[in-house]
């Protein structure tokens, strides 16, 4: 199978070229038709935040890798970029590849839930622009298939392992019923955002948001149906929320050890749980002195982020089991491609031989015995034939080297001449056949 490939990731590139190769959904819809045109006969266009990758099956047989990273690059001009920063891949290796993303473990952050739903939007734009046929499909079909069994059958995406989603477990662990509590998120950034999405995913009873710009507060409070806390007053109303997040870029502290025991007090000392996710910190440190405050940093939210992280190396061994097991599949599959035509090719050249050898006898016995001779030939092929069917089969569905696979069918083919002989009965050499017939009689 003569599958290749090209990767520019987050373990080959630096951001600033990984963020000037990404192509949109509209972009790769662009592409796609140039590669078709020159390069390809299938293939499929992969691009988040941390790759941009390419697969597929080359028009040409002899393929050098080069004209797929120029093509990228022509189409995305970017300075700097080099042959260097691109990892290329053939055949069984890019189906590995292509599993180990689906899976997970290839991940910048590993076991990172959003990648096998964008590695299957990306095959559905390949299928729609008709670039995808039966091998791809199964390629990513198994991929897919690969991708569910790792989170089902381990715990590779199990753990928050960005201190966004760690904070908000860290809630959970304190308040057993989000549904019923209030948050506050403070800041609209990156890191704030994903809180906030995150507290949403979690059903939390109301979520508002603050920052210093109007704009952004909007955008996100949109984003996780929200409301809105001007920044102005927003000390005046930390006495209204349960649990607040603070992840700004702010120089000095944006919240006191006078405003939180204010707050607690209005509160009338019901529990609150505050996140500081800011480098450098929003909230006074102190504040963890006051009684039912539960003060979080960065540095305990890392400690958190980095155990999960080890919980989830450890899993990858066993996500390398799936993705191996998951190989031998898709090679049993791809065997039999093979291994079909060359069962049909042998049963066609033994039934040619007992229509001909009945038609030689149709007319020298009655119609009740011939309908009787003709019967026991069809059992007698079929019992015959069996045995070697079945091996040859099994042989290539266990996934065995599809070189020794063909290497079986060849010596079938040569033992009966299967490629040379035709399967029309005219055409049968009578005489190439003599002597099995004399054989036979004796």
């Amino acid at each position: 199978m003569n599958l290749v490939g090209i990767s520019i990731n987050h373990k080959t590139s630096p951001l600033e070229l990984r963020e000037a190769l990404h192509l949109n959904h509209d972009e790769i819809v662009t592409f796609i038709p140039r590669l078709k045109e020159s390069l390809f006969s299938e293939g499929v266009v992969i691009s988040t935040c941390n790759r941009t990758e390419i697969f597929g099956f080359p028009k040409i047989n002899e393929f050098n890798l080069s004209p797929i990273i120029n093509e990228l690059i022509q189409f995305k001009p970017v300075n700097g970029i080099q042959q260097e920063h691109f990892l290329k891949f053939f055949s069984c290796g890019a189906v590995r590849h292509i599993f180990s993303v689906a899976s997970g473990i290839d991940s910048m952050i590993i076991g990172d839930s959003q990648i096998l739903g964008q590695v299957k939007e990306s095959f559905e734009i390949s299928e729609d622009l008709d670039f995808a046929g039966t091998a791809l499909r199964k390629i990513f079909d198994t991929a897919i298939k690969t991708g569910k069994r790792a989170i089902k059958e381990t715990k590779i995406g199990e753990g928050a392992v960005t201190v966004s989603y760690a904070a908000v477990q860290v809630v959970e662990k304190i308040f057993s019923n989000l549904d019923k509590k209030s948050a506050l998120v403070i800041g609209s950034g990156e890191t704030g955002e994903l809180a906030a999405v995150n507290l949403r995913d979690k059903n939390i009873g109301k979520l508002a948001v603050s920052n210093r710009t109007m704009e952004r507060a909007e955008k996100l409070a949109e984003k996780v149906h929200g409301e809105i806390v001007p920044f102005q007053f927003l000390k005046e109303q930390l006495h209204n929320f349960d649990i607040i997040i603070s992840a700004t870029s702010s120089d000095n502290y944006i919240i006191s050890f006078e405003n939180i025991r204010s707050a607690l007090k209005r509160r009338k000392n019901s529990p609150v749980v505050l996140m500081d996710i800011a480098v450098p910190r929003d909230i006074d440190p102190d504040v963890k002195k006051i009684e039912n405050v539960f003060y979080h940093d960065m540095d305990s939210l890392k400690i958190i982020v980095d155990q999960n992280l080890q919980k989830r190396k450890d899993q990858v061994p066993l996500v390398q089991k799936i993705i191996i097991d998951e190989m031998i599949g898709f090679y049993g599959w791809l065997n039999t491609l093979d291994v079909v035509p060359t069962i049909k090719t042998m049963r066609s050249f033994f039934e040619e031989i007992r229509n001909d050898e009945l038609e030689k006898i149709k007319n020298k016995v009655s119609k009740e015995d011939f309908l009787k001779i003709e019967d026991m030939t069809r059992r007698m092929m079929g019992r015959i034939l069996h045995n070697p069917t079945v091996k040859l089969r099994e042989f290539a569905e266990t996934g065995a080297n599809i070189k020794e696979v063909a290497a079986h069918t060849m010596i079938l083919k040569e033992l009966f001449n299967l490629g040379e002989v035709p399967l029309n009965g005219n055409e049968f050499n009578e005489d190439e056949h003599k002597e099995d017939r004399v054989n036979e009689k004796e």
